[in-house]
């Protein structure tokens, strides 16, 4: 099942309206969670993603991309070889959805 489908069905399922994450802020968390899971444990990722979504829920998406960048920056550990914003694992050119557990 791909993302698209996955995100239809998932809201569905969820209670209440609810838009799917936009590509930016899909980026932003998926960014945030990979922080989190190099910068403490792995099972903190979607921990992270969680509180991060509570938080900001109320935020129009834009807002919800940008203050969730501001997030990975403030969070983010000096010197990890790579730049805030793409998704991507340092050495991988894969984003992270695409790669194999």
């Amino acid at each position: 099942m791909g993302p698209e489908a996955w995100f239809a069905r998932l809201t569905a399922a969820l209670p209440g309206e609810m838009a799917v994450p936009t590509g930016e802020e899909r980026a932003a968390l998926l960014d945030l969670a990979r922080v989190a899971a190099h910068t403490s444990e792995r099972w903190a990722a979607p921990i992270t993603t969680f509180l991060a979504g509570v938080a900001y829920a109320t935020n129009e998406p834009a807002e919800r991309a940008r203050t969730l960048r501001a997030l990975v920056g403030q969070l983010e550990e000096p010197g990890d070889g790579r730049e805030p914003g793409d998704g991507r694992e340092p050495g991988d050119g894969r984003p992270q959805g695409d790669r194999p557990s």
